[in-house]
């Protein structure tokens, strides 16, 4: 059976709480991930959509997917979530659809912060999947350079193959060689932003290697959160 992410700490029933749509997945899920609740400051309830695999989202791009999604976020805004994010980057293909289909906001992938930034570029964890119609969805310049995890590589694997294991110290290296590669073929880049919600445990030892700012998931979200009524 698919691992879930583990259930986040019990806190007052009135608190404003961040629902989350998630794979359905079972790799492991470090604090800065999206499956943590480490990772975030504020409560959160996680919904996995079954079958939701990530070769289905990534790289199939499978349509029959919009309704279950839609159907899981509309249960937890009726279930009291201020507002609903996701946990794959790629799900911003139906960022208009999935906000539009419930009545609190909703931010689909970090992608979403990419109109705001100096001279963004992106890492993903497959390059090959991420294009024009991502960006376009994300209203984001379709020209944004755009670099991946290399294919085949040990993170990669764990992703999108949805391994039980893996190797923390091989998934940084991973992460830091795709942003070093992104700088030295786009040296004007002045932030960067990691499509996918697995590579934010990464996020430090990436700015640290690249110097530059970089932004993810939980960084837009915790923005976007404080600016809720």
């Amino acid at each position: 059976m698919a691992a879930r992410p583990a259930a986040p700490p019990r806190v007052a029933a009135h608190a404003p709480w961040l629902g989350i749509l998630m794979l359905d997945t079972r790799f492991p899920r470090p604090p800065g991930d999206v499956g943590h609740a480490a990772s975030w400051a504020m409560p959160v309830r996680w919904r996995v959509v079954p079958g939701a695999s990530p070769r289905r989202v990534v790289r199939e791009a499978d349509a029959t997917l919009l309704a279950p999604f839609v159907e899981a976020a509309r249960a937890l805004a009726a279930e009291g979530a201020a507002a609903i994010t996701t946990g794959c980057g790629f799900l911003v293909r139906w960022q208009r659809e999935l906000a539009a289909a419930v009545p609190v906001p909703l931010w689909s992938s970090a992608l979403l912060a990419l109109p705001a930034l100096p001279r963004p570029g992106v890492v993903s964890v497959d390059a090959a999947s991420l294009g024009t119609a991502e960006l376009t969805a994300a209203l984001a310049s379709a020209d944004t350079p755009i670099e991946g995890l290399a294919a085949g590589c040990s993170l990669q694997r764990t992703l999108l193959n949805d391994l039980p294991t893996l190797d923390a110290l091989a998934a940084e290296a991973d992460t830091v060689a795709a942003a070093q590669r992104l700088v030295q073929r786009h040296p004007g880049i002045e932030s960067i932003v990691l499509e996918c919600t697995n590579l934010p445990p990464y996020a430090a030892a990436v700015q640290r290697a690249t110097g530059r700012p970089v932004h993810h998931l939980m960084t837009l979200v915790h923005e976007r959160w404080k600016d809720l009524p």
